[in-house]
């Protein structure tokens, strides 16, 4: 299945809707930008990629900036991820990548073994290694995982 009509599938399963509570809880929203903990500036719900410090948006722009940001991220992943799997599961994935980025998470050991057919059990307990950010280990970050891993088991 050609990576558009897989990410149209993917999210016409409900894989955004469910990730987006998950990233709108982690990266909060601030309408003003703001140096995140490695000092990237950040706009809105964890928006990096054209943001500016001094810069603000309305609570519309950054909705708009999460539904773009976060269908990035999930056409990132189905570029990468093999197998089918339930949407929980790409929920799941659409938080963590959302937050670490696809060409992390598309090279990462979750990846090889998710793509090497193990069990979700074997490959979602990955996403507890994603804590740090600047190589410091953050509470924010491993509260995230544990959620994200929550939700990549089903519970």
């Amino acid at each position: 299945m050609r990576v558009s009509k897989r990410v149209a599938a993917i999210a016409a399963a409900g894989a955004l809707s469910v990730a987006a509570p998950v990233v709108m809880q982690f990266e909060g929203l601030r309408t003003t930008a703001y140096l995140d903990p490695i000092q990237i500036p950040t706009v809105c719900y964890g928006h990096t990629l054209t943001a500016s410090m001094g810069q603000t948006k309305s609570v519309a722009e950054c909705e708009q900036l999460l539904r773009d940001d976060m269908q990035q991220a999930l056409t990132g992943l189905a570029a990468c991820v093999e197998p089918e799997l339930q949407p929980h599961e790409w929920a799941a994935l659409v938080s963590w990548s959302y937050n670490v980025g696809a060409g992390a998470a598309c090279g990462s050991t979750l990846m090889r073994k998710l793509n090497a057919g193990a069990a979700p059990g074997e490959w979602c307990p990955e996403l507890r290694r994603w804590v740090y950010a600047g190589g410091q280990r953050l509470a924010g970050l491993v509260r995230r995982r544990e959620a994200e891993l929550q939700l990549c088991l089903g519970r």
